[in-house]
C-alpha cells in the first residue's frame, strides 16, 4: 500500500500541476517526505500531501479554513477541500523555497518569531481543535517505550536488558515523567490560550513568489488552540542544550516580543513561561533520536547525545512554573 500511495500521489500532483495535459519534459516529481505520518510529493510548483492515517476530516477542514484566512502568516492551500486517496486525506499546496540547511547564519529567526507573534494574536474560531504539540511529544515517548518493550514506569537501572543506544533511554523517560500532566497530553492544557502552530521549527518556513519572497509558515496538521509558549519551545530547547547560540536565540525572542507575542512577558525573564514546553520538546527530540539510532543500528551522533544528556540534567533540576501571562 505505501508504494501504491506514493505512485498515485505522484500521479495526482502531476495532474494538478498540469491540468491541461501540458507537455512536461523539463520537470519531474520529487518525493519530499515518505513517512508513516505523511507522504509529500512535489511536481513543478505544486505540492501534494497525504496526511497521517486516521486524520479527522472535520479537524483538518477547520485547520484549512483558518489557514485560508491568514495568507500573510500561513501559506494557503491550492484547494479548500481535501480528496481521499488510499484512505488518506490529500491536500495540495504551492511550492515554497525552504530554509537553506547549509547556511545557518541566514536562518530567518526574526521572520519566524514575527509570524508566530501574529499567529498567536489572531483570535481562534470556536470550532478549532487543540494544538497537537503535547500529543506529538507523547507519541514520541510511546515509540521509545515500544522500542524498549518496557512498561510506562521505567525500570530501575540494571533491571532490564536494553540494546545500545537505548541504554540512554532511562534519563529520557524520567525527564518525561517529571513533566506536568498537561505537557504529557494527560490533562487539559492550561490557559491563557492562543492560536498555535504546534510544531514550529525552521523546516516549517518557506518563501513563495506570490508573497513577494516573504516567509510563510507551512504544515497545518498540528495547528490549533493551546499554550503559545509551545511554539517557542524548540528554539528554547536548542538554546538550553547548547545547540543554538545565545545571540540567535536572543534574535528570535527579541523579534517575538517586538511583534507583541503573548507567550512570554514583554520584559524580564522569559524562562518561567518557556521551561516546561522546552523540557517537553527536549524529551521528544531525544526519544525520536534514540528510536532512529536504534533502528539504524548506530550510536548517537553528537547532537543527539547533547539532547539526551540534557534530559539527564533535567531530572535533577525542578521545572520552573510560569505565572499567568497576560497579552
Amino acid at each position: 500500500m505505501p508504494h501504491a500511495l506514493l505512485a498515485d500521489l505522484t500521479r495526482k500532483v502531476r495532474q494538478r500541476a498540469h491540468p491541461a495535459d501540458t507537455p512536461c519534459s523539463a520537470c519531474a516529481a520529487t518525493t519530499l517526505a515518505d513517512r508513516p505520518d505523511a507522504t509529500v510529493v512535489r511536481h513543478a510548483g505544486t505540492v501534494a500531501k497525504a496526511h497521517a492515517p486516521h486524520t479527522d476530516p472535520a479537524a483538518l477542514a477547520a485547520r484549512l479554513a483558518i489557514v485560508a484566512r491568514l495568507p500573510d502568516v500561513l501559506l494557503p492551500p491550492l484547494t479548500g477541500s481535501p480528496l481521499t486517496l488510499h484512505g488518506r486525506l490529500v491536500t495540495f499546496w504551492p511550492y515554497g523555497a525552504p530554509v537553506d540547511p547549509d547556511d545557518p547564519d541566514a536562518a530567518p529567526w526574526e521572520a519566524a518569531a514575527t509570524l508566530l507573534a501574529h499567529l498567536h494574536r489572531t483570535p481562534a474560531p470556536p470550532d478549532l481543535p487543540d494544538m497537537r504539540g503535547p500529543a506529538k511529544a507523547a507519541d514520541a515517548v510511546s515509540r521509545l517505550r515500544a522500542a524498549l518493550d518496557v512498561t510506562p514506569t521505567p525500570p530501575a537501572e540494571g533491571t532490564a536488558r536494553i540494546p545500545a543506544p537505548l541504554t540512554s533511554a532511562m534519563p529520557v523517560l524520567r525527564a518525561w515523567a517529571a513533566l506536568p500532566d498537561w505537557a504529557r497530553a494527560e490533562a487539559p492544557m492550561p490557559g491563557p490560550f492562543a492560536l498555535c502552530h504546534g510544531d514550529l521549527h525552521l523546516g516549517q518556513l518557506v518563501r513563495h513568489s506570490a508573497a513577494a519572497g516573504a516567509w510563510r509558515l507551512i504544515d497545518v496538521d498540528d495547528l490549533g488552540v493551546g499554550v503559545p509558549a509551545w511554539d517557542l519551545a524548540r528554539p528554547a530547547a536548542w538554546y538550553a542544550c547548547g545547540l543554538l547560540p545565545p545571540e540567535e536565540f536572543s534574535r528570535f525572542l527579541d523579534a517575538y516580543r517586538a511583534a507583541g507575542g503573548p507567550a512570554v512577558p514583554a520584559t524580564g525573564d522569559p524562562w518561567p513561561a518557556l521551561d516546561v514546553p522546552a523540557r517537553a520538546l527536549t524529551v521528544q527530540t531525544a526519544a525520536r533520536a534514540l528510536v532512529k539510532a536504534h533502528a539504524a543500528g548506530r550510536p548517537l551522533d553528537e547532537v543527539e547525545q547533547a539532547v539526551v544528556d540534557a534530559c539527564a540534567r533535567m531530572v535533577g533540576a525542578p521545572a520552573q512554573t510560569a505565572a499567568q501571562v497576560t497579552p
